[in-house]
């Protein structure tokens, strides 16, 4: 984060976004204003499906993603799953927060991003986090999911913004609106966005974001020019710079070489690393259910999404693989396919928080 900045707020960011939220691509302009007169809730949230529902736990409406205007943690803590040159040997500063923009179906944290599992904390207590990872050690700031709450995060950034010395890192979906990215320019060092698809009925179906690619697609190259060439530390972790994330989907090879594709034609040669991801693993809606009845299509019959019951295979992730390297696109992390494994999911215990 750049340090000894003037705090002055973009009103894109300011609390006003709760009262009338635009945050995200969605957009949704209802007020996530919550009562203070409840008490603060611990664990899930109330389950209401509807895209614009009200949580009775708060009195406040409810936006796609959810969410009050309350900031909801689920774990704040050292995490060594991110790519090397963001865990280091400590480990990332990772702030996972509750609820999400998106709705992948697939998603492995469905339990904090769909059900919205964690503590409600304040401000202060943010801030706080940041410096006691900081102090424990952390390569940086891990930003998890970050979105629906920037109001709070930004004011919590500006609380302890003189005393952090360690980069902020924006983890995302890659579905933001650029004009939140520019806002945001003296905030974030590192952008670490997913870019998920190119299909926009792949996205509609999976993350319920038929517009998922319009909006990546402009979000990410706004990030690299904010960011520039990636800048590496002598300790090889990175200080600036962006990465971007794909995961390869089971059935879904042929969209992600689209993807990768577009960044060659598209993004800047030198200034972004690609983290390419077979780590694929069932989970949420997407996991195999043990009550499964064949042709039911009930909640507890077959699933919903059947296609992505299993993992890649090893020639789906090697096409793709192989389709970056012939581009050149060989300036980030690749993952071996025996990444696909479960225990890249932190537990979701409320440590830290």
């Amino acid at each position: 984060m750049k340090p000894n900045q003037p705090m002055n707020i973009p009103s894109i960011l300011s609390e006003e976004q709760y009262s009338a939220c635009r945050l995200c691509p969605r957009q949704c302009g209802v007020s996530r204003t919550a009562r203070r007169e409840e008490p603060a809730v611990r664990g899930a949230l109330l389950k209401d499906d509807s895209p614009t529902g009200s949580d009775s736990a708060t009195g406040s409406r409810l936006g796609y993603c959810r969410c009050s205007d309350r900031l909801l943690v689920a774990r704040a803590a050292l995490h060594q799953w991110e790519e090397p040159c963001l865990s280091g040997v400590s480990g990332s500063g990772a702030v996972f927060f509750s609820g999400c923009t998106l709705g992948c179906c697939f998603c492995q944290n469905y339990a904090i991003s769909h059900e919205r599992f964690g503590m409600e904390i304040t401000v202060r207590r943010l801030a706080d986090i940041f410096l006691q990872l900081q102090e424990q050690g952390a390569c940086n700031i891990d930003l998890i999911t970050a979105t629906q709450y920037l109001p709070s995060v930004i004011k919590a950034l500006d609380l302890v913004r003189d005393r952090l010395t360690i980069p902020v890192v924006y983890n995302c979906g890659g579905y933001e609106r650029p004009e939140i990215v520019r806002a945001l320019a003296d905030y974030v060092d590192i952008w670490l966005p997913d870019l998920k698809y190119f299909d926009p009925s792949l996205a509609a179906r999976y993350s319920q974001a038929g517009d998922y690619f319009t909006f990546a697609s402009q979000a990410i190259p706004q990030m690299i020019a904010q960011a520039g060439p990636p800048v590496m530390g002598e300790d090889g972790l990175l200080r600036s710079g962006v990465i971007i994330r794909h995961l390869v989907l089971p059935g879904a090879r042929a969209d992600s070489i689209r993807l990768l594709h577009w960044m060659k034609d598209n993004l800047p040669e030198g200034k972004w690393l690609l983290s390419l991801m077979s780590q694929y693993t069932p989970a949420g809606e997407a996991a195999p259910s043990p009550h499964a009845v064949p042709g039911e299509g009930s909640a507890t019959g077959s699933r919903r999404f059947p296609e992505l019951a299993r993992r890649i295979t090893t020639f789906e992730y090697e096409s793709v693989l192989n389709t970056a390297i012939d581009l050149g696109l060989t300036e980030g992390y690749m993952q071996h396919k025996s990444s696909a494994k479960e225990e890249y999911t932190p537990p979701f215990n409320l440590e830290g928080v």
